[in-house]
C-alpha cells in the first residue's frame, strides 16, 4: 500500500501544482466536480424518493393487514374463541410495531430528501459562482498577453479526452520519447566509453 500511497500523493501534488499554474483549468476542474456532485445528488434524491414511495406502499399494506387482524380479533372475541383472539391480538401488535418502524423509516427518508434537496441548491449556487468566475477569467485571457498564449499551449492537452495507458504501443508521442531517451542513453554511453 505504501507504493500506491506515494504514487497517489505524487499525482495529487503534480495536479495541484498544475492547476495553481493554470487557474482557468482549476475553475474548469472545480466546475466538473460540482456537476458530478450535482448528478450524484440528483441520483440520491431519486433513490430516496423511490425508497419513500416503497415505504408508503408498505405502510398502507401493513395498515390493511392491521384492519384485517383487528376484525378477526373482534370476531374471535364475539365467538368466545379466546385462543384465536389472543393470537390475533399478538399478530395485530406485531403489525402495529412493523408499521411504526416503517413510519419512522419513511420520516427519516423524508428528512434525507429535504437535506439532499438543500445540498442540491447549494451546489447549484456554487456552480453558478464558479461559472461566473470562469467567464471573468476567460474575458481576462482574451486580452493579449504574451504569457497567456504560452499558458494556453501548455494546457492544450487538458481539454482533450484521452485513453492513454502507460506503455501503450500505439501512442506516437510515447514512441518519440522512447527514441529520444534511447538516443540520450547511447550518447551517454559513448561519452563514458571515450574517457
Amino acid at each position: 500500500m505504501g507504493l500506491f500511497d506515494d504514487l497517489s500523493r505524487f499525482l495529487e501534488t503534480r495536479l495541484e501544482e498544475f492547476l495553481r499554474n493554470n487557474p482557468h483549468l482549476e475553475l474548469q476542474a472545480l466546475e466538473e466536480q460540482l456537476r458530478e456532485q450535482q448528478e450524484d445528488t440528483l441520483r440520491l434524491i431519486a433513490d430516496l424518493q423511490r425508497q419513500e414511495k416503497k415505504l408508503q406502499t408498505e405502510i398502507l399494506d401493513t395498515a390493511q393487514e392491521i384492519q384485517r387482524w383487528h376484525a378477526r380479533l373482534d370476531k374471535a372475541k364475539a365467538a368466545n374463541r379466546l385462543d384465536l383472539a389472543q393470537a390475533a391480538q399478538e399478530r395485530e401488535a406485531a403489525l402495529l410495531r412493523q408499521g411504526n418502524q416503517r413510519w419512522g423509516q419513511m420520516q427519516g427518508c423524508k428528512e434525507r430528501i429535504a437535506k439532499s434537496k438543500e445540498l442540491y441548491r447549494q451546489i447549484q449556487v456554487r456552480l453558478q459562482e464558479v461559472r461566473v468566475k470562469a467567464t471573468e477569467t476567460t474575458k481576462a485571457q482574451a486580452n493579449p498577453n504574451p504569457n497567456q498564449n504560452d499558458r494556453r499551449s501548455d494546457t492544450k492537452g487538458w481539454n482533450q479526452s484521452s485513453n492513454y495507458s502507460s506503455g501503450s504501443q500505439s501512442d506516437p508521442l510515447e514512441e518519440q520519447f522512447k527514441r529520444w531517451e534511447t538516443d540520450e542513453e547511447i550518447e551517454k554511453l559513448k561519452r563514458n566509453m571515450g574517457r
